[in-house]
């Protein structure tokens, strides 16, 4: 089995904290996006993962690339690095990678993160992840039959036609035909918007008489700006949490007149004093606290928060945060004094 992952783009709407690193490496819960999402695919796949292939714009630059490689080496895989050079819509982001797709493939977008207990159907061609959502006009959705099969893509109906949203998510079969639908695309220039859509891929491949099927997650976190990114770090706090099977607090935390209140990440090397930190705080490494107040909130490695009341705040890697301000999105090497 191999993974897909296109993440060329940096992620705008969660600026400022993505001018220095790029979205799907911020951490949620003390890793970063992706790191949580291909480790989810993995626990769904049940399967041994051969490789995971990376899809990134050429300014990321070396170490991000190595942070990358890394991430698939602790799964156990290979790690790949391809590049899209122009951002020409989903299909060409994929077609980036066409090098590694052969046998069974997952692509999986690297801004979103979910939980499920379902078991892969691999005897269908393709499992579109999807999601019962409250308002699926915002959302492409999935139609399906009386047998469970999907019949229809529909892209933000107007009109209730399903409330089972595609997340983003999708397991095919054969990597070789998926790369033939997509390479067909290119070859004949099948575009909108300017675009080519993995979406118009999908329809081919079902109008030739494939078998798709839904996979239903149970949970479903955006991590697309500020306010849901915080959000789903909380979430995924307390899933960490009632699972019991990772330590969420490092053995090297130095305490003074302090209270961690769970869940929270707190990571190596951070400093509280005179702190109440949690719930649903992720500190990351080497972070010092001091005189503050914090709950609800993200803040990367390295930082330093003294006389400060947090709520619903995000704080980047080696910024400085002094004051009583409450809900801040503060971003890397930034200092409020």
């Amino acid at each position: 089995m191999k993974i897909i992952v296109p993440m060329a783009g940096r992620g705008s709407r969660l600026r400022p904290h993505t001018l220095t690193v790029p979205k799907p490496l911020i951490p949620i819960a003390g890793k970063p996006i992706v790191h949580r999402l291909v480790e989810d695919i993995a626990s769904v796949l049940n399967q041994e993962i051969e490789e995971i292939a990376f899809i990134v714009a050429r300014d990321f630059g070396p170490q991000v690339e190595a942070d990358l490689v890394a991430i698939a080496e602790r799964l156990g895989a290979k790690g790949s690095i391809y590049y899209q050079d122009k951002p020409l819509g989903t299909a060409h982001a994929i077609m980036s990678a066409k090098d590694s797709m052969s046998g069974p493939v997952v692509v999986a977008y690297a801004d979103t993160l979910f939980r499920a207990d379902f078991t892969l159907d691999t005897s269908a061609d393709s499992v579109i992840w999807v999601k019962q959502v409250d308002d699926p006009s915002a959302f492409g959705v999935v139609k399906l039959n009386s047998n469970n099969e999907i019949t229809d893509f529909v892209e933000k109906p107007k009109e209730y036609v399903s409330d089972l949203a595609i997340i983003g998510i999708y397991y095919f079969k054969s990597g070789e035909t998926l790369k033939d639908e997509l390479q067909y695309l290119l070859d004949n220039g099948i575009v909108k918007g300017g675009e080519y859509q993995l979406t118009d891929a999908l329809e081919n491949m079902k109008q030739k008489g494939m078998k798709f099927v839904p996979g239903k997650v149970d949970e479903w976190m955006d991590c697309g700006n500020k306010n849901v990114t915080v959000e789903t770090n909380s979430r995924m706090l307390g899933f960490i949490a009632a699972d019991g099977q990772e330590n969420l607090v490092s053995e090297n935390v130095t305490m003074e007149n302090s209270t961690v209140i769970p869940p929270c990440f707190i990571g190596s090397g951070v400093t509280l004093k005179n702190a109440t930190v949690g719930p649903f705080v992720s500190l990351g490494a080497n972070t010092h606290v001091e005189n503050s107040i914090i709950k609800n909130s993200l803040v990367q490695t390295s930082a330093v928060i003294k006389n400060a009341i947090l709520d619903n705040g995000m704080i980047g890697n080696h910024a400085a945060f002094n004051g009583k301000f409450t809900s801040i999105s503060l971003g890397d090497y930034s200092v409020i004094e």
